[in-house]
């Protein structure tokens, strides 16, 4: 055990993002997300939600704040009668919370997103049952 390490970050995990470096990107992704089939680096962390992940992970995981949006989540599909996810708003107060000044979210459609995360440096596999609660995260510098 160590001081002020979040207990949901692995040891696994704690690997994948100190390996990362500026620039790099790391997909949380929920449930329903082919994580391992897009995955180059594999983290499962089953069981867990991507809001208490993703607050776990920016306690330690600068974002990028040289780009314009250094976070970026799944959009809804077009016709899906689906009222907005919810869990987008904790995602921001989260975001907010630990990079005020580069909190800025872009809006990715499904299949761009998917193209996307098949580059990232890995992909956390959570067990969020949320849909669209898919979120990038590209690293900054400290």
């Amino acid at each position: 055990m160590l001081k002020g390490i979040p207990s949901i970050l692995s040891p696994e995990l704690l690997k994948i993002l100190m390996e990362m470096g500026h620039g790099d990107e790391i997909v949380i992704a929920d449930g329903n997300f082919p994580s391992a089939s897009y995955a180059r680096r594999l983290a499962r962390c089953d069981g867990h939600g991507v809001p208490e992940l993703l607050d776990a992970v920016l306690t330690l995981f600068p974002l990028d704040t040289y780009v314009d949006c250094p976070a970026a989540l799944m959009d809804m599909v077009k016709g899906d009668s689906a009222p907005v996810p919810v869990i987008w708003d904790e995602y921001k107060r989260i975001l907010e919370k630990y990079e005020p000044k580069a909190n800025r979210i872009e809006f990715m459609e499904r299949f761009d997103f998917y193209e996307r995360s098949k580059a990232a440096y890995a992909i956390i596999a959570t067990g969020e049952r949320a849909i669209y609660a898919n979120i990038i995260l590209k690293k900054g510098v400290i």
